[in-house]
């Protein structure tokens, strides 16, 4: 059995707060007994209008296996469903951004973060046991700045197994070369944890519609390395979120393929600047 698979009873489905009671008070229990008031990580949780994927986000974390003293803390990113409620009755304590966007939700955990690390979570995805204390190992060696993780999708009728290990294995091998000299680009920020003093230095931008992680990343490589790490006990488990935008599978490979051929000649050198397109800034930011 598959370590999230109890999970999935709550992942994706209705919430019910009647039903799913048990679930929720042992999560609150677990969770305070994680919690410290001197941590060496925040694990900030973003949320918008999450109310589907929240608890199985939570209840992963508050089974999660860490040596090191932690706080779990939500963000709120101005949801209109019930996200706010679940982070309450979880004891999470929770922080509301009201400007939408994740540049501003990840910006409101930083600021708000008590731990000398910062790990971003977000609320539909499900993260193994050992991912935090994996993540702070890495963090720990003398140079390292920041870390990044890899990620698996849900297999499903539209997305069977071998087409998503196969897909998987290309993403992956691709983001591993990639790191060495350009790591800011094999960050997603979902599974990406870092200097809380030196990224509240950096600050994150919210004037983008994407790339806020990389960004943020970019500028943390001046001051020490960015790892990426494949150890599958930082691997966690998702949807398919960019797959669907891409059209599915077999063209998000496509694409990534292409995209792959076209920055060959990155894998060999690093970048200090990066232009912004057009379209990625926000309304208000384009010339």
């Amino acid at each position: 059995m598959k370590w999230y698979t109890k999970y999935l009873q709550v992942y994706n489905q209705k919430y019910d707060r009647q039903k799913q009671e048990s679930i929720i008070d042992d999560i609150h229990t677990k969770i305070q007994r994680l919690q410290s008031d001197s941590p060496i990580a925040t694990i900030s949780v973003i949320a918008y209008n999450e109310e589907s994927t929240l608890l199985a986000c939570l209840w992963s974390l508050s089974e999660m296996q860490c040596r090191y003293p932690i706080e779990i803390i939500g963000i709120n990113n101005n949801s209109t469903d019930r996200t706010a409620e679940i982070f309450h009755l979880t004891g999470v304590r929770c922080y509301t951004e009201l400007t939408p966007g994740c540049g501003h939700a990840r910006q409101c955990g930083l600021t708000n973060a008590k731990g000398k690390y910062h790990i971003n979570i977000d609320s539909d995805t499900m993260y193994p046991p050992r991912y935090t204390e994996t993540m702070i190992n890495a963090l720990e060696r003398e140079g390292t700045i920041a870390v990044s993780s890899l990620w698996s999708y849900l297999p499903s009728k539209g997305y069977p197994k071998v087409a998503l290990f196969f897909y998987e294995l290309f993403r992956d091998i691709f983001l591993y070369l990639q790191s060495f000299k350009r790591p800011e680009l094999s960050v997603r920020g979902a599974f990406f944890a870092y200097s809380t003093k030196d990224a509240q230095q950096i600050g994150i931008r919210t004037d983008i519609i994407r790339g806020e992680d990389g960004t943020l990343a970019l500028a943390l490589k001046k001051t020490g390395r960015i790892k990426l790490i494949c150890n599958r006990k930082a691997r966690a488990v998702t949807d398919y979120g960019v797959l669907e935008t891409e059209g599915g599978i077999i063209n998000s490979f496509k694409n990534r393929i292409i995209k792959a051929f076209k920055n060959i000649p990155g894998l060999f050198t690093a970048k200090k600047r990066y232009e912004d397109s057009e379209d990625n800034l926000l309304p208000k930011n384009k010339r």
